[in-house]
């Protein structure tokens, strides 16, 4: 369960409402002084078959101005539950935002407002909503935050304030609302976490506070709110878990399934909110299904959803696609153009309203990734300013206030470095 007030903190059985939303804590504390913060798009991996992905923090592609580009190598955004995470190009980490359960791994419970050093060689880093995990040079995974169900995969259920080491030999992680994946270099996937709805894919409703292996032959994955989905090297998507809202585009509607079940082909790249899905072809096809924020009835509530069964097409020339919380979606096309559409209660879309969207909308121009998170987001243009937009109640979007922001607002002039 989670707060009723802030709507992400993971909660115990007993609880309604988190400590920090109790609390409404206005600390303000400002990290490690820094001029430039270099926040960028994802490293390139060529994983054991073959099959070059480029793959996105929050589980979505990104998209490369230059493949030789140094500047743009190793560098990456994630916005998670209330925080964000930034890998700099000389693999530098840092994080600000929401820090209840020690998510952002400086060692406190403290929220931060701007960026903090949090630790050096990391390549990867994948933000759930309340806990983190990144991947560092050596291939080597590491995690921190809340650990409920074991979600951190350390083997206990306690929470972490502070990285600790997971396992070896990964290149790929993302992080999920209740449970958490990996892939390591041969392909093969891993789960551990929480597994009521059989998000692991291990055909059990068992959690596991270990990793756990599930299938081989996965070229990416998508750890979701109490679901997963994955990619393997023959581009054909699978899918297990939650099935409520039509998630896993079958026709069992309400059906959970314990174990991977093919979904369809041609498939390179996937995203969620915690009710639908959007998910990439190979022609840069634009894909989605499941319960999709629309227009409601004259004197309906504005948070009218209209459910679809099947994968439905609905854009092309489609580069990167990272959903958001409560049925929101951002998308850049092939000439770096961001658009946005779905939820927009506390302007995550950034068209300066709060008005839902049912039609893709421009946002801005020259973008080269972006990171959809609960009701926020934060994008990267081409000349390396850093923007963000939608909820910051804590912090998350890293401009030193708690003021929604229904607009882009730049965050850092520029993140590159000569």
């Amino acid at each position: 369960m989670l707060c009723k007030k802030c709507g992400s903190t993971p909660l115990s059985d007993n609880e309604d409402v988190c400590q920090v939303c109790l609390t409404k804590s206005t600390t303000n504390r400002k990290g490690k002084g820094i001029a430039i913060v270099f926040i960028g798009i994802t490293a390139l991996f060529v994983l054991a078959s073959g099959l070059f992905i480029l793959l996105r923090p929050n589980n979505s592609q990104a998209h490369y101005p230059s493949l030789t580009d140094d500047y743009f190598q190793n560098t990456m955004i994630s916005a998670g539950g209330n925080h964000s995470m930034l890998v700099t190009n000389d693999n530098e980490l840092w994080a600000w935002g929401f820090n209840t359960a020690g998510q952002l791994g400086d060692g406190t419970i403290l929220n931060r407002y701007y960026p903090v050093h949090i630790m050096d060689d990391i390549v990867f880093v994948s933000t759930g909503a309340a806990h983190t995990m990144a991947i560092k040079t050596d291939g080597s995974l590491w995690g921190w935050g809340w650990n409920k169900y074991g979600i951190l995969g350390d083997g206990t259920t306690h929470d972490q304030h502070s990285p600790v080491h997971i396992m070896d030999d990964v290149v790929y992680v993302s992080a999920g609302t209740w449970h958490t994946m990996a892939i390591t270099s041969d392909g093969s996937l891993w789960a551990w976490g929480a597994n009521l709805w059989g998000q692991l894919g291990n055909g059990t409703r068992i959690d596991q506070s270990k990793p756990i292996h599930i299938m081989d032959d996965v070229a990416t994955v998508f750890a979701g709110n109490s679901f997963t989905f994955a990619i393997r090297s023959d581009e054909s998507l699978w899918g297990w878990g939650n099935n409520i809202n039509n998630m896993l585009g079958i026709t069992t509607i309400g059906v959970q399934q314990y174990s991977p079940i093919y979904i369809m082909d041609n498939t390179v790249a996937v995203s969620a909110s915690t009710t639908h899905v959007a998910a990439i072809k190979n022609n840069n096809s634009l894909w989605t299904w499941g319960s999709q924020w629309e227009v409601p009835p004259v004197g309906e509530d504005v948070s009218y959803v209209i459910q679809y069964t099947y994968p439905r097409q609905v854009m092309n020339n489609i580069i990167s696609i990272s959903s958001g919380f409560l049925q929101y979606n951002m998308a850049i096309k092939a000439d770096n153009s961001l658009w946005a559409w779905g939820g927009n209660s506390h302007g995550q879309l950034g068209d300066g309203t709060t008005m839902g969207r049912v039609d893709p909308v421009n946002i801005m121009d020259n973008v080269i990734t972006v990171s959809a998170g609960d009701l926020f987001t934060l994008a990267l243009q081409a000349d390396g300013s850093l923007w963000a937009w939608g909820r910051n109640d804590f912090g998350q979007l890293g401009d030193g206030t708690t003021e929604d922001r229904h607009y882009p607002v730049r965050i850092i002039e520029s993140v590159l470095t000569p």
